[in-house]
């Protein structure tokens, strides 16, 4: 399937990768030198993901997305520089360093958020794309969750919710194989993701989720029928993050040997061979990790240096109506 592709869009998705790919790798060094508020949930390896689906995504359309959304909010256009602050805390962060890792979000790009509530985002994507039919936009709403959010009451809910109301949504099932340090098929009865999203009566698709370009061509093929109103799709991507489930978690719930057989699945190295053979040339490829690493170490540098928010900003974001003082409540 990747012969479909041209080669200018392969490489937009290949600088992207790279880009997340050193994002998570600065943010990882940033949690080593205890500069994070809160727990990092990296995403490598699953980058084919993020930038297959997201770079698809027009610019007023919608995004929910998990506790390891890293990835989905800088794929989805939001600026670098804010959201490492906000992993730090400091001024300048996409939420004023309120919302740290696991709760970034980016309104001015469509991003509503990363949530630490696993499945809790497929509600608020049912509800935002609930609001898109009413105002009659043409927008979509792009819902990615884990495997382990199947197992939760928002997946039901959400999903019944957009098949019952014909809702704009896209749901991605980023399927990683693991619920936290726990293998998803040990705790799920049934035959996983696509079977209960059918049986709810969602159009369900599986594609290899580390094949960038697989997942690049299904994102386009489907993305269309749901923005002229035919109803939600759901994608399972099916992928591996190739370090623990934290960056405090040692991964010692998985053998080693399918770790490194993991990793020779990787993404980014998987789309190089692609390009390689298209012949594109080394140069080129080792540009985009050269620029991506410097970006982001520059990125990770600024925001060290960043200020804390002043203590004047404590209630401000914390209701939009009413008295923030202690006798509102």
């Amino acid at each position: 399937m990747t012969q479909v592709l041209d080669l200018d869009r392969l490489l937009k998705h290949h600088l992207m990768m790279c880009r997340i790919r050193a994002f998570e790798e600065a943010a990882l060094q940033a949690n080593t030198e205890k500069l994070v508020l809160g727990a990092i949930h990296p995403s490598i390896g699953q980058e084919a993901v993020a930038s297959g689906i997201c770079l698809n995504l027009q610019a007023d359309d919608l995004l929910t997305s998990t506790h390891r959304g890293h990835g989905h909010t800088l794929a989805k256009g939001a600026d670098a520089r804010a959201m490492m602050r906000e992993l730090l805390g400091r001024e300048g962060g996409n939420s004023h360093g309120k919302g740290g890792s696991m709760h970034i979000a980016d309104f001015s790009v469509g991003m509503l958020g990363a949530n630490g509530v696993v499945g809790a985002n497929i509600h608020i994507a049912a509800g935002a794309a609930h609001a898109i039919k009413m105002l009659k936009e043409h927008r979509i709403v792009c819902s990615i969750f884990g495997d382990g959010a199947i197992n939760r009451g928002p997946f039901l809910e959400g999903l019944n919710w957009a098949v019952v109301f014909h809702l704009p949504v896209l749901y991605v099932c980023e399927d990683n194989g693991f619920a936290s340090t726990t293998r998803t098929s040990t705790v799920t009865g049934g035959k996983g993701p696509a079977a209960r999203a059918e049986a709810l009566g969602v159009a369900t698709t599986t594609v290899d989720g580390n094949d960038l370009a697989e997942v690049d061509r299904i994102a386009r093929s489907i993305m269309p029928s749901i923005r002229q109103g035919k109803g939600p799709h759901m994608i399972v991507a099916r992928t591996y993050r190739l370090t623990g489930h934290t960056a405090a978690d040692p991964d010692l719930y998985r053998p080693r040997d399918e770790v490194e057989k993991a990793w020779q699945e990787d993404p980014i190295v998987r789309l190089r061979k692609v390009l390689r053979q298209a012949d594109v040339d080394q140069a080129t490829l080792e540009q985009h990790e050269f620029d991506a690493r410097q970006e982001m170490a520059g990125v990770f540098s600024e925001a060290k240096a960043a200020p804390w928010p002043p203590l004047s900003r404590a209630f401000e974001d914390v209701q939009d109506t009413g008295d923030p003082r202690q006798e509102a409540f």
